[in-house]
């Protein structure tokens, strides 16, 4: 009994042991808990003060390349302005020395002649005096006679000359102005008297041309289609009873057709246009104001109505208040204000810009209609791929004048599938095939156009368009950078 206590009383002691050694282990494990939430937290506010650390370093590069930019802009502008100020330097340099060379000229000329008039008078003085003896009272009588009448004579000469000169620089400025193409429209559909005469056939066509569908050869979605015609409607029904126009601001990536549409709108409408561009504006300095009134005064001058397409528009179009621009293309975006501050029945403006946000918001104020124009998609490209393989391979093949033939292969297939892997192309982009698919026929030694050929040309544009998109990202890429590698940082689903 004793023995059986004994062991009795050492199994609980080693039971006791054993709780214990458990609770021991049990501390262990809330101590190493406790040290890991511990190093966890650290690691934590490390990795925040390291994120915050590179967050900041990241803006420190951003905001030095910003101003890097600037600089380098500030430094193109004034080295720009520069070239233009020499230039006129020059020009008004060139025109001093001409007219002290005229100068000079003239007196040596009249020095001449009076030179030549004394050496007479000299050689002639004796027959001179001996007509004064015989003829004095008669002289004296014509010579009180003769010199009013001179005076007079001359003194309505000088007259005419003068009214001549400024009658004919007067009839210069008013065709000029009212037939004359301004300097700053780069293509025009007006009539001008230099091309009535130098291209009159072509002028008496155009004469008698009626007016044309709106969207004929311009593929655009059913939406943005459906749009643009009530515009061309409209723009048309606004024309025939001589109401105010309305201003448009077609924006949207560069090749989707609002050059094109602008022109078929004309057209379509019976109106003219002229197509000028924002970036011929700033080098023209102090001569701006005077061409963008020119533009206006001749706009104004069209019986038809001219609608007046301004391409890249945000070139001169920038705001004011947060852009350094010039004091002379301030001076132009002023006079552009003043003579778009209401609305016209004369002309009707039409901007196009792929950065509609660099606006000044006076613009934003004289925009009545926005229009978007987007890529197009997959119904529009294979239209767009069946309009240029009819224009530039099918045409040109089954025309016979041409070095051009086409193999045998599904055609409306084939147009398909390039639709269909030419997915964020643009308009003008698809053009350009079609011109590299002749060209590859006109390159053969046959001038067969085969699917391989096309199939290559394609590979090729495909892998130019994911180029410019590469350089493009690229370029976008430079102020999200940052931002996307802290997101990643972070564990953030960033979706573009």
């Amino acid at each position: 009994m004793q023995e059986q206590t004994l062991q009795l009383e050492h199994q609980s002691k080693v039971k006791e042991y054993e709780v214990a050694v458990e609770q021991l282990k049990g501390e262990q494990i809330q101590l190493q808990g406790e040290e890991r939430r511990k190093t966890l937290g650290e690691e934590t506010k490390q990795n925040q003060a390291r994120a915050q650390y590179q967050d900041k370093l990241a803006r420190q590069r951003y905001d030095d390349q910003l101003r890097q930019q600037q600089f380098l802009n500030e430094d193109n502008l004034r080295k720009q302005e520069e070239s233009v100020m020499k230039q006129e330097a020059m020009r008004k340099a060139t025109i001093e020395h001409e007219m002290d060379l005229r100068h000079k000229n003239e007196m040596l000329r009249v020095e001449a002649e009076a030179k030549a008039r004394a050496k007479v008078e000299r050689d002639n003085a004796d027959l001179i005096r001996e007509q004064i003896l015989f003829k004095g009272p008669l002289v004296c009588v014509c010579v009180c006679v003769r010199f009013p009448l001179q005076v007079a004579g001359l003194t309505l000469l000088a007259v005419g000359v003068y009214s001549a000169r400024n009658a004919t620089g007067v009839a210069g400025r008013y065709i000029e102005a009212r037939l004359g193409k301004p300097s700053l429209v780069r293509e025009t559909s007006r009539i001008t008297v230099a091309e009535a005469i130098k291209h009159p056939v072509k002028t008496a066509k155009r004469l008698r041309s009626r007016p044309q569908d709106a969207l004929e050869g311009v593929v655009l979605s059913p939406a943005l289609e459906e749009r643009v015609r009530d515009i061309a409607i409209t723009t048309r029904n606004t024309r025939q009873n001589k109401g105010l126009y309305r201003n448009i601001l077609m924006y949207g990536p560069p090749g989707t057709g609002k050059t094109l549409f602008a022109k078929k709108l004309a057209l379509h409408s019976g109106m003219d246009y002229a197509i000028m561009t924002g970036g011929d504006v700033a080098p023209m300095g102090r001569d701006g104001v005077t061409a963008m009134h020119k533009v206006f005064d001749w706009a104004s001058t069209s019986r038809r109505g001219l609608l007046l397409f301004v391409d890249e528009a945000d070139a001169f179009l920038r705001k004011r208040a947060t852009e350094k621009i010039s004091e002379d293309l301030r001076a132009t975006l002023n006079a552009f204000l003043y003579r778009t501050g209401e609305q016209s029945n004369k002309f009707m403006l039409v901007l196009a810009s792929n950065q509609p946000e660099q606006f000044d918001w006076a613009i934003n104020d004289r925009i009545d209609e926005i229009v978007n124009f987007g890529l197009p998609g997959l119904e529009e490209r294979e239209r767009l791929v069946r309009l240029y393989f009819d224009k530039f391979v099918l045409g040109p093949a089954t025309a016979g004048r041409q070095r051009l033939k086409l193999a045998q292969f599904d055609y409306g297939q084939k147009c398909s599938d390039i639709a269909k892997r030419t997915e964020g192309m643009s308009g003008r982009e698809i053009s350009k095939l079609g011109v590299a698919w002749q060209a590859a026929a006109y390159a053969s030694e046959n001038g067969v156009l085969t699917e391989e050929m096309i199939d290559s040309r394609v590979d090729d544009a495909i892998k130019q368009h994911a180029q410019k998109m590469d350089w493009l990202l690229m370029e976008a890429g430079e102020g999200l950078g940052c931002w996307m590698k802290m997101c990643e940082f972070y564990n953030v689903n960033v979706s573009l």
